[in-house]
């Protein structure tokens, strides 16, 4: 009875810990870009009380006999399905269909990853995203800006090509765009420190926005505010060109959260049904101890 004491102890511990996963994701059923959990239970250890014996000339074989221990989380799992359009109108509002994620660099220096590409310009132009971070890309030195012999940003090269933040500066450009494949145009403004072949109302490219691939995507780890940073088990980002061998942009549109509510409803029933049958199991478990104890009476 002991055992089944323990047992339930675990049970109670992993289906709390299991509703906090669920807890987590109903929280974040709007959040854009966000990815839902799941808890996988594994059994644990077992005591062997006899072990399997095999059939000889005289006897029939027999299956061990073991007593389970309990049970424990094995992992929590990332779902990492697209999430629906939800479409906003917003010029830098942006929604990868397909693979990647958008390459953002935080306030600490380090780079992270995120789904969420909800973005805005701040006052000096860098493109941003709610909480500030700086989103990278490709950019083309203003120098070569209106340079009739580069009409483009060419295909990625990780041997020439660093991403780096992304800025259209509003006192020389207006009027910019971000298509499908991540390519920024704009229209001259002024063209102080660019080609010497760029006119002012001239339309340019200035550059092309990156995103980053995983060999292991689920075993990338969440860091907060929608970020996701590289583990070890997720593999190095491969970095590339929006719609080249990663997916492609939609402007005007964010990913909603892939959160299924009505699954979560119903592994939060499946839950406390699981949370309550071990807590009986521990009530029952007391009162056979109990007459066990007072047979001494």
């Amino acid at each position: 009875m002991m055992r089944s004491l323990f047992s339930a102890v675990s049970g109670l511990r992993n289906h709390q810990t299991a509703m906090d996963v669920i807890g987590n994701n109903i929280s974040n059923v709007n959040t854009i870009g966000y990815k839902s959990n799941m808890t996988i239970f594994s059994d644990i250890y077992s005591q062997t009380v006899s072990s399997a014996t095999g059939a000889t000339a005289n006897t029939g074989g027999s299956n061990a006999k073991q007593i389970g221990l309990g049970m424990t989380i094995s992992g929590i799992r990332t779902n990492i399905t697209e999430g629906s359009n939800m479409n906003t109108g917003g010029d830098l509002d942006f929604k990868i269909t397909g693979e990647g994620y958008f390459m953002i660099k935080a306030s600490d220096g380090n780079t992270y990853y995120t789904r969420n590409g909800a973005f805005e310009l701040d006052n000096k132009g860098n493109l941003v995203t709610q909480s500030g971070n700086l989103v990278q890309g490709v950019m083309r030195t203003l120098s070569d800006v209106g340079n009739p012999a580069f009409t483009g940003i060419t295909n990625f090269n990780p041997a020439t090509d660093t991403p780096t933040n992304i800025k259209i500066d509003p006192n020389l450009f207006k009027d910019y765009n971000i298509d499908a494949n991540g390519v920024i145009t704009a229209v001259v403004k002024d063209t102080t420190g660019l080609h010497a072949s760029a006119s002012v109302g001239d339309k340019v490219t200035l550059g092309r926005i990156t995103l980053s691939s995983f060999v292991n995507a689920p075993g990338l780890e969440k860091v907060g505010d929608s970020l996701y940073t590289v583990s070890a088990n997720s593999g190095d980002p491969v970095v590339n060109y929006a719609n080249e061998d990663v997916g492609k942009l939609e402007a005007g549109s964010l990913e909603m959260s892939n959160v299924d509510l009505a699954n979560e409803l119903t592994n939060m029933i499946i839950m406390q049904r699981g949370f309550q049958a071990n807590s009986r199991v521990i009530t029952t478990s007391d009162s056979m101890l109990e007459e066990l104890v007072n047979l001494k009476r």
